[in-house]
Parts: structure tokens; C-alpha cells; sequence
């Protein structure tokens, strides 16, 4: 695989691209990266590459000129090639891993054009491109980066450049999947375990659970990819039943007592793990800890919920006032009126994706309307969009946002839900 990188700015791009594992592959003549400096190819003395555009407006379009002759150069030097010349813009087509498996099945001499200013010339892309892409929705200073995305993603699928295909294989995205979570040593960091069923080491069951996090991880958070994939096997059609709600689970639920304490907090724990992850600063100062649930258990609303007799998931119901929430930005749905707020609404991993934080939830909404409170209230962080969407897809709306005050989390910023009942 061959390409070649038009650019302004190859000082830039060489750097990265001679590096790490694409460096090695270089070295070993898998692949051939090139960058080629576009202002070698003006036709006048200033080595000018752009001018100002027809009919006005801010800043210079890139010369047609100067990108045609660099161009030509790049083709004769490589000769007759299975060639492909794109132009990475703002836009092109989304770029994704399907468009990476095609450029490196079908062709062997790719040519990325860099943009700069306002674009280039329309008149070089219609005569000698052949397709536009894009990295994403957004606008860069330049097509180095976005080159360099593809130029990395197709040649880490070049025969030896990785040491077997099974190293990109079951990786996001390849099959449509996200790819699932990984640990290394030590067995046991900051009060959280490896899942025991990587550390029994029996492969058919690793590669089982691999595959059902895969599902479960591609769901919450690429719901877009999730609706869009289609089973493979048998195992597939069960989970991805299962987390569609087409096969739940059983829960039995109680009021939380205080031995359960250590319970709630490993629940917390993962749920705390898992927005770290997912980049929410929520729940990572040390908080909810176990004097808050001692406290949510002496209210009576701390609600533990199991199955088949081990912890799954915790929810905190209150049928007290918010002091916070009387200082909304924004406004609620309901005034003057009595209202249930729910709380700490975690799942422990094992169980995210099948149905329990509904059920959660409908408790809260049914332990309301038993006594005669007429709406619901909640607040999350404003990244946390797994808790959103569950809210909106229950009905609950946004009302605004609220400042915390009874937290010691660094980021007290939460937005607000409620959802009149009654």
C-alpha cells in the first residue's frame, strides 16, 4: 500500500506517520507513506498557492494549479496503480471503519488531499478526485489530521503490518460492534476486580462474555449502530433479545437495610467505574459513600434490588423536598404541588442493558402514586446520557438545571427532569 499525502504542512504530518507501528511497517516495505509539499508545484516565483475568492467573502481558496501539477507528479511517480484520490473535507462522506475495509481491499496507491484557507478550488475536485470524505461533523484548520486518520486506519489493515488479523477483527467497530472492555494487571485497582470470568481463564466462556459486552456496550452507547446490526448467531439473536426487553430478568426488590451497606456501595462502585469511563464526572469524589446511604435507609427510601439473591441495582426515593431544586434554571412542570425525587439510581455491570433500570424507575413512579404525589423529579449530569435517554424514553422532561449544594462532588452542575403522573 502506497500513499501519498499532499500537504502544506508535510513537517507536520511526517512526523506521526513515520512513528510506532507504522514506522516498522514502513521499514519493512508494507506500506509507503509520503508527504509532498504542494507549494513545490506553483508556476510563479512567490510559490503562491492561494488566492481570493470569486464573488467575495473571507479568506483565499487553494489554486487549482499547484494541486494539479503536485498531483501529477505523485501518479507518474507511482505508475499504474489501483489509485484512488481523495479530498478529506468537511463535505465528504462520514468516514467509518466500512470505508477503511474498502479502501484497503480495492486499492493499493491512495492519494490524500489536504485542504487549507477556505477550501480549494471546485474545479480540482470536480476533474481530479474521486471521492470527498470526512472525519466527523466539524471544521478543522486543515485535512492534515483527518489524512492521517485514514492513512492510519487502512494501513493497520495491511497484511503484517499487525501481527495477526485478529488483532483488528474484534475490534469497535469491524462488525459494527463496539469493542469490549479490556484489564490488564493488577487483578484488584482502587476497589475494583477483573471479572471473575477473565481470570478463570476458560476461553469459550471469555469469548461469550466478550461478545455479550460488545452488544451490551454498542447499546448504550451507539444506540444508532445497535438498532442497525443484525445478529450472526444464535447467541447474538439471545442477547440482543434480551437487552431489547424481548427477554428480561427476573428482580426481586426491598428496602435497603444497613448491612446491605457494602452492597450498595460495590453497586455504586461500578456504576462510578463506568461514567468515568464514558468521560461523566459524576459520582467521582468519593461520592455516594455509605454515610449517604445510611442516611437514604433511615429516610425508608433506599431500595435494594437483587436477582436471584445478588445485588443488582439501588435506588433512593424521596417524598421530602429539594432545598436545590427551589432554585431552578429553568422551570418545572409542576408548582405548589408535592413531588417524589428519585436518587443514586445504579446497575451493577452485570446487569446494565437488561431492564433493570426501568423497573427501578417504575418503582419510584408506583411508590409515588401510592401516596398520592403527583409527579416525579430526577437530576443527572449533563454527560451522562445513558441516564438521559432512559429518563426521556420514560417520559420524563428536561426543566432546566440546578446547582448541588449537599455534594462534595468537584462538579455540582445537574440538569433536571420531571414526570407529571397525576
Amino acid at each position: 500500500m502506497r500513499i501519498d499525502i499532499l500537504t502544506l504542512f508535510p513537517e507536520a504530518v511526517r512526523p506521526m506517520m513515520d512513528s510506532s507501528i507504522l514506522g516498522r511497517a514502513a521499514k519493512k516495505g508494507l506500506i509507503e507513506i509520503n508527504c509532498i509539499q504542494i507549494r513545490d508545484f506553483t508556476d510563479n516565483k512567490q510559490q503562491q498557492v492561494d488566492d481570493y475568492p470569486y464573488g467575495g467573502g473571507w479568506g483565499c481558496v487553494m489554486m487549482a494549479q499547484p494541486l494539479k501539477a503536485c498531483l501529477d507528479h505523485v501518479t507518474a511517480q507511482a505508475g499504474p496503480r489501483r489509485r484512488r484520490v481523495i479530498y478529506m473535507s468537511p463535505q465528504g462522506a462520514r468516514f467509518d471503519q466500512g470505508h477503511a475495509r474498502r479502501l484497503v481491499s480495492e486499492y493499493d496507491h491512495l492519494v490524500l488531499v489536504c485542504g487549507h484557507y477556505e477550501g480549494v478550488d471546485e474545479r480540482f475536485i470536480q476533474l481530479c478526485c474521486d471521492e470527498e470524505l470526512s472525519v466527523g461533523d466539524f471544521v478543522l484548520t486543515g485535512g492534515e489530521i483527518p489524512a492521517m486518520a485514514v492513512a492510519d486506519s487502512v494501513c493497520r489493515m495491511v497484511p503484517g503490518v499487525l501481527s495477526d488479523p485478529a488483532c483488528y477483527m474484534g475490534e469497535s467497530h469491524w462488525d459494527g460492534l463496539l469493542e469490549y472492555p479490556q484489564y490488564t494487571r493488577p487483578e484488584t485497582w482502587e476497589g475494583l476486580t477483573v471479572p471473575e470470568v477473565l481470570r478463570r481463564g476458560v476461553h469459550r466462556d471469555i469469548e461469550a462474555w466478550r461478545r455479550e459486552q460488545q452488544l451490551i456496550r454498542t447499546r448504550e452507547r451507539r444506540p444508532d449502530l445497535f438498532e442497525a446490526f443484525r445478529p450472526q448467531t444464535e447467541a447474538d439473536k439471545r442477547t440482543v433479545d434480551r437487552l431489547t426487553g424481548r427477554e428480561k430478568l427476573v428482580y426481586d426488590c426491598r428496602p435497603a437495610a444497613a448491612e446491605d451497606i457494602p452492597a450498595l456501595l460495590s453497586i455504586t462502585a461500578e456504576a462510578s467505574a463506568y461514567m468515568k469511563e464514558c468521560g461523566v464526572d459524576q459520582w467521582q469524589d468519593g461520592f455516594p459513600n455509605a454515610e449517604v446511604f445510611a442516611r437514604d435507609i433511615a429516610a425508608g427510601g433506599c431500595w435494594l434490588f437483587t436477582h436471584n439473591g445478588a445485588p443488582a441495582g439501588v435506588v433512593s426515593l424521596y417524598m421530602t423536598p429539594e432545598a436545590d431544586y427551589a432554585r431552578i434554571r429553568g422551570a418545572w412542570r409542576t408548582q405548589d404541588r408535592p413531588y417524589a425525587t428519585v436518587h443514586r439510581t445504579a446497575v451493577k455491570a452485570a446487569y446494565r442493558g437488561r431492564g433493570l433500570a426501568d423497573e427501578m424507575l417504575q418503582l419510584c413512579e408506583d411508590l409515588a402514586l401510592g401516596r398520592g404525589v403527583g409527579s416525579v423529579r430526577a437530576d443527572t449530569h449533563a454527560n451522562n446520557a445513558a441516564m438521559r435517554r432512559l429518563l426521556e424514553r420514560r417520559g420524563y422532561e428536561c426543566c432546566g438545571s440546578v446547582t448541588l449544594t449537599d455534594t462534595v462532588e468537584k462538579d455540582p452542575e445537574r440538569v433536571c427532569y420531571e414526570k407529571v403522573l397525576l
